[in-house]
């Protein structure tokens, strides 16, 4: 995990440098720069030492010196590309990185699409230039133009600071200087299975989510889990307890939280080493600028869920440097209340389709950016390639099923064996409500604006729909956060405006 930052075309390294100085925080164990001889390029990289601590500094060179790549995220089928390119070439690090180099070399930029895992990258191909993102977009990655130069970063306040106009680099896509954006995957549109056996699937269910887990525990470092005591985590802190003699656990939430308390349960279940943060309301309220600096976001929702997020991950950040975290199960799934009001299956399927597609901007952009503000790498084993593809399989009347329906019911089936009962049929609360935050925030901001402060800042504010005294605090910390936030603003997604339900 790193913050990756750089210009192709004529540019000074000085602008690259004050990049990396803002994105420190993704990778403070290093620090690298390839300077194209010619001027035309300049790849600047931030270290956070997951694989190969000692030897993976990046930038990486090919052996002629011809090919340079700097890289951000995970590439958890190493081990297999390792073993298929090491005829060809030699390998002179142990770093995942190094892999997408050869496969590069060997294939071009299409072999991208043979990737198994979480990625943003850049190279630097003689006189061409790439860069490409992972299928969901589990990594960021933005990109502007100025004065005829393409620029990247990992982080939008990296590279607003230079360019007005900024844009998402899609999911699923690469760049090349040469054709310019293409796609390489597209979300699979699989109608589900209807005549299969519940029995089968969940014996699926339960070797695909071990299988994701497993090897996401590819690290020269500790690794960790978040766990609230919900569903989703407590699965993954299960199957990662089986396969480590040790596993830290991590849970916050407010004095008597039901997080707080059904993580210890899990913990104890488990065996453990639990971690928890009692989060008092004026710490939130005092941390508020720094989650929202760093979230890149003044959406409510994304707030909310931020502020648990931000304090497990320090508190985490003690401990591990890599942190297993339990998005994209709800999407998978139907974990969300409003999934409930869906009647139709095929549109139910439809949206659990477009959430998985919705979360690169949204959920995901909180876990990357609220791990990445205190050095840890989050990974998500419930949105890989295979989980998702099986989750597009299974039929939306297994996973909302009863009368009332029971959200993720097939899941729950699938792991009610490992976990106690109370956990597995815990009513779904999001993080923010499980571990207490909403209401720590009702009552705290009511002192900060009230309605009539609130309906003044929506007037002087109208061409953003500012739902709530709430989200107008928030955006007027994040108007005051940027030096260009117009710029960043352009690019906040909103996570009920996201929902589309036919």
């Amino acid at each position: 995990m790193c913050g990756i930052v750089g210009i192709w075309g004529k540019t000074e390294q000085v602008s690259v440098e004050s990049m990396m100085d803002i994105i420190v925080h993704r990778g403070p164990d290093a620090k690298g720069i390839f300077v194209v001889p010619d001027g035309s390029g300049v790849l600047g990289h931030q270290r956070l030492s997951i694989m190969d601590v000692e030897g993976g500094n990046q930038p990486i060179y090919s052996e002629e010196q011809s090919i340079v790549i700097i890289g951000n995220g995970e590439i958890y089928n190493y081990p297999q590309l390792v073993q298929e390119l090491q005829s060809k070439y030699q390998f002179l690090t142990k770093s995942d990185t190094e892999a997408i180099l050869h496969l590069y070399e060997d294939r071009n930029i299409t072999a991208v699409s043979e990737l198994d895992g979480m990625f943003a990258f850049a190279i630097i191909d003689n006189n061409k230039f790439m860069a490409a993102r992972d299928p969901i977009g589990i990594k960021p990655l933005y990109y502007g133009e100025k004065d005829g130069n393409f620029w990247f970063a990992s982080e939008l306040k990296a590279i607003t600071k230079f360019c007005e106009e900024v844009e998402e680099f899609p999911p699923g896509s690469f760049f090349s200087s040469e054709t310019g954006f293409s796609t390489y995957y597209t979300l699979p549109d699989i109608s589900p299975e209807i005549d299969t056996n519940i029995d089968d699937i969940i014996q699926e269910i339960r070797q695909t989510v071990e299988d994701s887990v497993v090897k996401r525990l590819m690290a020269d470092v500790p690794v960790g889990a978040f766990l609230s005591g919900g569903l989703d985590s407590s699965i993954i802190a299960a199957i990662a307890k089986k396969h480590k003699s040790q596993l830290h656990t991590f849970s916050v939430g407010i004095e008597g939280s039901k997080d707080v308390e059904s993580a210890r349960l899990v913990s104890d279940y488990l065996g453990t080493i639990h971690h928890e943060y009692i989060i008092n309301p004026q710490e939130a309220i005092a941390k508020l600028p720094d989650i929202i600096y760093h979230l890149e976001s003044f959406d409510q929702d994304l707030v909310r869920s931020s502020i648990p997020c931000y304090f497990t991950s320090r508190l985490a950040a003690e401990y591990v440097k890599v942190i297993l975290t339990g998005e994209g199960a709800d999407e998978l799934f139907a974990g969300y209340t409003y999934y409930k009001d869906i009647p139709d299956d095929h549109v139910l399927h439809t949206e659990l389709r477009r959430s998985i597609s919705s979360l690169h901007n949204i959920n995901l952009q909180r876990v990357d950016r609220l791990t990445m503000a205190h050095s840890i790498e989050g990974r998500v084993p419930f949105l890989d390639l295979k989980m998702i593809e099986l989750g597009q399989r299974i039929p939306a009347h297994l996973k909302l099923k009863g009368d009332p329906p029971v959200e993720k019911w097939i899941l729950r089936k699938a792991f009610e064996d490992m976990l106690p009962d109370s956990i597995v049929w815990r009513k779904k609360e999001q993080f923010d409500e499980g571990s207490g935050t909403v209401d720590l925030l009702t009552e705290t901001l009511k002192d900060v604006m009230n309605e009539e402060q609130a309906q003044k800042y929506q007037k002087e504010h109208s061409q953003i729909r500012l739902r709530s005294p709430e989200e107008c605090y928030y955006h007027q910390i994040f108007m005051d956060a940027f030096e260009n936030p117009t710029a960043i603003l352009n690019n906040v997604a909103r996570w009920t405006e996201n929902r589309q339900v036919a």
